[in-house]
């Protein structure tokens, strides 16, 4: 083969292989790419919101804003709108997102099962029947103190099959001593402390 076709051929192939690595410099990180741990593992959330809104939603989420939520436990987020004017507010979940890797924050499926769970830390269990039911035999789990009553939509139910009382089992270590606890652990509410119902009834454990 002629010399000056090897010498060219190759010039091609490393200006190709040169042209490559340049684009793929050129080229935006995905989202998720693991080196935003590095660049940027805490970005704030409303300017982020706004680059986002102007890379993928050409400017059309003006009305949107979206802030954390400290109480929010259950969920990573939640999506409401507030009047006819189009103003519509996201809130996300501090606690569960917070500390987890940045790609939890820009991707829309999660599994924080054991996440949600640690947030549970007030405990009731029912001394009636449910007890013995499944699939959550007489337990109710949530993150705030609010004992079971007539504020939760399964109660009316729960008097006609079960009729037991809530007993709060468990909570956080030194929760009362800080006078925070409207109950105490082993005895069931008074009437006064869960104004004037009584607990009974077998829920779900979500709360």
């Amino acid at each position: 083969m002629d010399e000056d076709l090897v010498l060219a051929l190759r010039l091609q192939e490393e200006w190709d292989l040169q042209r490559s690595e340049r684009d793929r410099a050129q080229a935006p990180l995905s989202l998720v790419d693991a080196s935003w741990e590095l660049v940027d593992p805490t970005p704030d959330l409303q300017a982020l919101f706004v680059q986002f809104n102007d890379r993928f939603f050409w400017g059309q989420l003006e009305a949107v804003e979206v802030k954390w939520s400290m109480r929010m436990t259950l969920c990573a987020g939640i999506c409401s709108y507030e009047g006819r004017g189009g103003m519509c507010s996201i809130r996300l979940s501090e606690p569960l997102l917070k500390l987890r890797p940045r790609k939890d924050l820009v991707e829309v499926y999660h599994t924080f099962h054991d996440e949600v769970d640690e947030y549970r830390r007030h405990w009731w269990r029912c001394n009636g029947p449910c007890q013995h039911r499944k699939p959550y035999y007489g337990y109710v789990k949530r993150a705030t103190n609010r004992a079971p009553s007539a504020h939760d939509y399964w109660w009316a139910e729960h008097q006609k099959t079960c009729g037991g009382t809530y007993i709060k089992i468990k909570e956080p270590e030194n929760y009362s001593r800080k006078g925070k606890g409207k109950t105490k652990l082993g005895q069931p509410p008074t009437p006064a402390e869960n104004k004037g119902t009584l607990l009974s009834g077998l829920p779900p454990l979500l709360g």
